[in-house]
């Protein structure tokens, strides 16, 4: 029973009050953004008016809010140690890069298309399909942070996996997306795309990495993570939940007349996103990876960076799409799903190998 207590309080203490109750918190903005869409609609129609080449100023500045914050956590520098302890990260990268984005669109695809064919009209059903694309070629950057702490995961390695996998998101996540939204028929101009990653990835990319140097070099790395990084730790979520109310403001009309399709998007979500985990955790144990490493390994591929498929979303299909239905209910039932996944990644603890906890104190000191 303490056990238990003392399980449920690190998790709290952990995720915070937003993270543990980010489901709340996103329906509580749907119902906030569809109310205000019914009967405040001058709100929506004036914010539609901010635009520049089909991209919504109020959308990017929120987005920014939203990710500049967790590029300046990423100490890239780390990158160099990467190749020290390569299974890890050889089962975090070809389980996010080889096998996700396809499973998700396969996924997709047969819930969609054939399973809910009865409930999703064709056009309908492949805007699921793109948002679901989006979703599948993000692989998670800042809440596996989270999920690596509940279970006991090496912080160091982590953070190697999660800034290799940003890295990769800059080249990567362009030409997955156009070849996956091209099989479902989905046509979208490589311009557009390229630009969307450019203002949504490479320019908080480039604000994070810059900013972090110049203020280590300024001052130290302590300061910089005691003093400087605290200051945006509400940043992220009052951008996220902004974006929130604004999207479901648009998206009012499409969730009043169809309550049930909330529903029938998230079963795939779910079902990809326990399918990765397994994967990739039996995948660490037959290899005999050490739980530390095994459990965020399995949690970077099965969560997913829904703020830039959220932005991505917005960008290349609109705020009332389909497919930005689809990232905003990636939001919604991501936690939940995570919270299960950790639980079961730590009853299963006894089945890897445990690190030497000196050796991971020290590395962690050191590092």
């Amino acid at each position: 029973m303490n056990k238990n207590i003392t399980n449920s309080n690190n998790t709290k203490k952990a995720l915070g009050l937003f993270g543990k109750y980010l489901s709340v918190w996103v329906f509580l903005c749907i119902i906030t953004g569809v109310l205000i869409g019914k009967y405040l609609p001058i709100i929506p129609t004036t914010l539609g008016k901010f635009e520049y080449a089909s991209v919504s100023l109020p959308i990017v500045v929120l987005v920014w809010l939203m990710i500049y914050p967790m590029m300046l956590k990423v100490d890239f520098s780390c990158v160099k140690n990467c190749f020290k302890r390569p299974k890890g990260l050889t089962i975090t990268l070809v389980s996010n890069w080889l096998i996700k984005p396809f499973t998700m669109y396969l996924f997709a695809f047969l819930f969609f298309t054939i399973i809910f064919q009865n409930y999703i009209a064709d056009a309908l059903a492949k805007e699921y399909i793109a948002g679901a694309i989006l979703l599948g070629a993000a692989p998670c950057t800042a809440m596996v942070f989270v999920w690596s702490h509940l279970t006991k995961g090496n912080p160091t390695y982590t953070l190697i996996q999660v800034a290799i996998n940003d890295l990769i998101i800059l080249v990567a996540f362009v030409p997955i997306v156009s070849l996956l939204l091209g099989i479902g028929g989905v046509v979208i101009p490589y311009d557009t795309l390229v630009l969307s990653v450019g203002l949504f990835v490479v320019i908080p990319f480039l604000a994070g990495y810059l900013t972090r140097r110049g203020k280590i070099k300024k001052s130290s790395s302590e300061h910089f993570e005691k003093k400087f990084l605290p200051k945006f730790k509400y940043v992220t979520e009052v951008g996220l939940l902004f974006t929130l109310v604004i999207i479901f403001s648009f998206q009012g009309e499409v969730i009043l007349n169809n309550p049930l399709h909330i529903g029938l998007i998230a079963v795939p979500l779910i079902i990809q996103t326990c399918f990765i985990f397994f994967l990739a955790y039996v995948w660490a144990k037959i290899w005999r990876v050490t739980h530390d490493i095994a459990a965020p390994a399995s949690m970077i591929g099965a969560s997913n960076f829904f703020e830039l498929a959220v932005a991505v979303a917005i960008v290349l299909f609109g705020l009332s799409s389909g497919a930005t239905l689809v990232t905003v209910v990636g939001v919604l039932v991501e936690v939940p799903i995570m919270l299960a996944l950790v639980r079961v990644a730590n009853r299963t603890r006894g089945w890897f190998a445990q690190p030497d906890s000196k050796m991971v104190e020290s590395k962690a000191i050191k590092n």
